[in-house]
């Protein structure tokens, strides 16, 4: 066993990039169930957005040049010659000297150029006092401002979010190529463990918590779950297990047995279940040193740490980038960690890369991370945390005062 040779996290990360890619067909699935799925093609537009000039406004369409010089104490008087509907072609050529009523949306007739608001007119029968100027194109969307036909709206590789899928509707696409959302199985190991529905343990004996909070994890990611329970630190039983969920899953994650332990079987479980096998069995990082990355049959399988603190800071770390290396995500990670100051001196190991658990408080309008402390095996503090402080393998800790970037949990 090759343990303790360690990789760093971007020694990892680079393996992950290097190893795995989105290996299913595209499928086409309907606008309303694409949220969150990674698009498979690129969308060119095959119309204009709008078709015609809209107004954005409630108001009066004018020639702008009508307006000029009109305010409260000097106003403009033009002529009412219409009133532009809803849903309806604005036909009617509006002559120089006249307005006609819009509502927001509404089609600018032939003539017009821009839009007064009601807030700045008074109508008078079929007189129209103008006490504002307005410009050419003011409160207007123009034909095509939004789209052009032809234009490239959306590339692959991108997750569809709902203002994607707005883009969508506007042009007139109700379905879309996209790669499945991959399917990710969980299996707990260990002789300790049991379901959190059993009610009086016996000595020795401790509730999965890993089940549940990378199952819920995988979940939010957007991923569908096998959860496959709990099996015992038996090797054939645990192989037999692992092998059938292995079939059914893009992702294998097994949650504990990861460690140097003489009972634990997961790497070579991992190495039976194909070829090349272990790709990272260790890395630089606290907490969740004891973890596996393995590449079998061309699938990932990762092994978590046992400890649930652990457990979830590794399926961040690598679980998900996994998860958008199989989906064919093409668009770089966004950063969405906080700029906040460290409560206090937290030292480090060069050459580690630690995680430090803190929670959010609000000192005098500015936030202040404050470390929350304990050891991996213990969930509360997680549940105690609104995120975590990346405290890189190059420092040798982070001063208290310092701006720290947090990683928000979800």
């Amino acid at each position: 066993m090759k343990f303790f040779n360690v990789k760093t996290v971007p020694e990892t990360h680079d393996i992950i990039r290097e190893h795995f890619q989105a290996t299913k067909k595209p499928i086409t699935v309907a606008l309303s169930n694409a949220l969150g799925m990674v698009l498979a093609e690129e969308i060119i537009s095959p119309e204009t957005v709008p078709p015609f000039a809209r107004s954005t406004v409630d108001g009066y369409t004018v020639k702008a040049k009508d307006t000029y010089g009109a305010s409260e104490s000097l106003p403009g008087f033009l002529d009412i010659t219409g009133k532009i509907e809803m849903g309806k072609a604005a036909d009617k050529l509006l002559q120089e000297g006249q307005a006609q009523y819009i509502p927001t949306g509404g089609m600018l007739p032939p003539g017009a150029d821009s839009v007064v608001m009601v807030e700045h007119v008074e109508e008078l029968g079929d007189l129209l006092n103008v006490y504002r100027q307005v410009a050419p194109g003011e409160n207007v969307i123009q034909a095509g401002e939004d789209v052009q036909a032809g234009d490239v709206v959306l590339r692959a590789g991108r997750r569809l979010r709902p203002q994607d899928l707005g883009v969508l509707s506007a042009i007139g696409i109700t379905e879309v190529s996209v790669f499945p959302r991959p399917v990710v199985g969980i299996l707990s190991t260990g002789d300790e463990i049991v379901p959190p529905d059993k009610k009086e343990l016996s000595p020795g004996e401790i509730r999965d918590i890993n089940g549940i909070t990378i199952s819920a994890a995988a979940r939010a990611y957007g991923a569908t779950v096998i959860d496959a329970g709990i099996v015992k630190d038996e090797y054939d039983e645990f192989f037999t297990r692992a092998k059938e969920l292995f079939e059914k899953v893009d992702l294998l994650l097994l949650s504990g047995g990861s460690s140097v332990g003489t009972r634990d079987f997961t790497v070579h479980v991992l190495e039976a279940l194909g070829e090349p096998g272990i790709l990272v069995h260790g890395v630089a990082v606290k907490p969740g040193k004891p973890t596996i990355l393995a590449k079998a049959q061309g699938k990932p399988v990762l092994g978590l740490p046992g400890h649930p603190a652990s457990a979830m800071i590794i399926f961040d770390l690598f679980a998900i980038p996994v998860l958008r290396q199989l989906e064919g995500l093409s668009t770089p990670a966004i950063d969405h960690r906080l700029s906040v100051r460290i409560a206090r001196n937290i030292p480090s190991a060069v050459g580690r890369t630690d995680y430090v658990r803190v929670k959010l408080e609000n000192r005098e309008n500015e936030l202040w991370a404050i470390p929350v402390f304990g050891k991996s095996g213990l969930i509360t503090t997680m549940a105690e945390s609104d995120g975590m402080v990346e405290i890189p393998a190059s420092k040798e800790g982070i001063l208290e005062g310092e701006f720290v970037r947090v990683k928000l949990f979800v």
